[in-house]
């Protein structure tokens, strides 16, 4: 039972930040853009969070600096591709490449350096009263960080608000028709901006986690490819944000599997165990496209830039 409820707090840990960078792209994705740039923003996030703790040694101050980071390559990013209509494949792309160089360049200097308790103290685990004492799920999922508290919160109100409000009728339209949005008085491009550089934010959290909490340290490539996995998490959960809480433990447990086998003594080489989340990802894909099913579509509009005058 330990062993289980040990696993089960580490797949809650290992998800977390695929779980914010997933949140975020479904939220790009449902204004029409496909930004691919998902890695490169949680680097950004990342390296200035962790600067900015050691500089400051403020929590907070680390934590907007990481949210400011995704959120400004994120604008960089719609404004290539709303305002100047560049290819979202390529610019995406290019954001992961700057994201990923800049972020090594700026961690440079302070690579295998820990944050201070100072900093770190305030986003360690604690228990939520009543529902912590739930035998097994209890102790995984309410004895954790802040940073999960609010990542369930957050996968809960971003489906309220994409299903159920007026606003977010608004964003799915321009997702699906940005003529007939544009058409029926709706700011197209003010919509895309906003959920654009949202998404880039919840990229940036997911980064801030990893050196704040998760690993407290900065080395190069801290994110390992989670970038490229949420990616794939959004086909995964449908553009669902309550599935995409699912999907993104199913592969944080998938990451963490390695550590649980040694624990148990059982010799699997590493590279095997490393290659996993990346490989059902690929299996998740097939099966996706294979299924080819019309219930749960993509946005009408993903990746295809809008023209007004076209309409």
């Amino acid at each position: 039972m330990d062993i289980l409820t040990s696993f089960l707090a580490a797949t809650i840990s290992s998800g977390t930040p695929l779980l914010y960078a997933t949140l975020g792209e479904i939220l790009t994705e449902k204004a029409g853009n496909l930004n691919l740039g998902v890695e490169g923003m949680m680097l950004l996030g990342a390296a200035f969070s962790f600067i900015t703790g050691m500089a400051f040694g403020s929590p907070l101050l680390a934590l907007l600096a990481g949210m400011a980071a995704g959120g400004i390559g994120a604008l960089i990013y719609a404004f290539l591709t709303v305002t100047l209509r560049a290819n979202q494949v390529v610019t995406g792309l290019s954001l992961t490449i700057f994201g990923t160089g800049l972020a090594n360049f700026i961690g440079n200097s302070v690579t295998g350096l820990t944050l201070s308790n100072q900093v770190t103290g305030v986003y360690q685990r604690f228990a939520i009263p009543l529902l912590s004492k739930i035998p097994v799920i209890g102790q995984a999922f309410f004895i954790q960080s802040i940073f999960v508290y609010i990542g369930y919160i957050a996968a809960i109100v971003m489906w309220i608000y994409l299903n159920k409000t007026t606003a977010g009728l608004r964003v799915r339209t321009v997702g699906e028709n940005p003529g007939a949005a544009d058409t029926a008085g709706i700011a197209v491009n003010g919509n895309k901006y906003i959920h654009i550089c949202i998404g880039g934010v919840l990229s940036g959290i997911a980064g801030a986690y990893l050196s704040l909490n998760y690993s407290t340290t900065w080395q190069p490539g801290i994110t390992g490819g989670m970038g490229w996995i949420a990616v794939a998490l959004v086909i995964f959960s449908v553009w669902n944000p309550l599935r995409a809480l699912f999907g993104a433990y199913i592969f944080g447990a998938l990451r963490i599997v390695g550590f649980q086998l040694q624990s148990l003594k059982i010799n699997i080489p590493i590279q095997i165990v490393d290659m996993l989340p990346y490989a059902f990802t690929i299996i998740v894909l097939i099966m996706v496209s294979a299924r080819k099913s019309r219930k749960n579509p993509p946005p009408g509009s993903l990746s295809i830039p809008y023209f007004r005058e076209e309409r």
